[in-house]
């Protein structure tokens, strides 16, 4: 899974989806500082590329979860990315909203799920995990059964893999942030004294840079 990971990576970083910036730090959502930055839809722009991770989702898919029945991409992000996996699987989709739509059927889970079909949700990124969780807990409360999720990038947050452990479901990931920083460094993106500061910010991202 590695040589994976690595390959994922490097070509994440050439097609500039990861924005490394400890001395200019992003601010997320949540209120957090963070010194990176990934767009995974970029990814969708460079067909080579979307290829490829497309390729490694179904390999992983199959070696992992062969008896799946049905592909869940998480919206937005990894919608696209869903459709095009579960197209290559002859697998039907559906994806999970935010929150459940404000009008007609108010829809949280949008197609066609049977009762205890076994699913697999796709997500683009996994921060805290916590969104990812709350999408496969939509899909399991529909009456599905989530036997997995895969990503293509996770920062390995340690209170993320805590999550994911109480909630008995397993996380497979393209790309991590661990291998990100070694390949960053290794290309001369940052340089060695940027790194200790860019894996303290994954022990303790809430009080990074206070």
């Amino acid at each position: 899974m590695k040589s994976t990971q690595i390959e994922v990576t490097n070509r994440l970083l050439e097609i500039n989806t990861i924005k490394i910036q400890p001395n200019n730090p992003f601010t997320w959502a949540s209120g957090w500082k963070s010194p990176i930055y990934c767009d995974n839809r970029k990814i969708l722009s460079y067909p080579e590329t979307r290829t490829f991770i497309r390729d490694k989702f179904v390999e992983v898919i199959r070696e992992k979860y062969p008896d799946a029945e049905v592909i869940a991409g998480v919206a937005t992000g990894a919608i696209a990315m869903g459709v095009l996996v579960a197209e290559q699987m002859g697998l039907p989709f559906i994806y999970v909203r935010s929150s459940p739509k404000g009008h007609g059927l108010e829809n949280l889970i949008e197609g066609d799920l049977k009762p205890f079909q076994k699913v697999v949700v796709i997500e683009d990124l996994v921060s805290t995990g916590i969104s990812s969780l709350k999408a496969a807990e939509a899909v399991n409360n529909f009456g599905g059964d989530v036997v997995g999720m895969v990503s293509i990038f996770t920062y390995n947050f340690p209170h993320a893999k805590e999550n994911f452990k109480k909630a008995g479901i397993e996380l497979t990931s393209l790309s991590r942030y661990q291998i990100l920083i070694d390949l960053a460094l290794e290309k001369g993106e940052i340089t060695q004294d940027q790194v200790e500061s860019l894996m303290g910010w994954r022990e303790d991202p809430a009080n990074w840079g206070k």
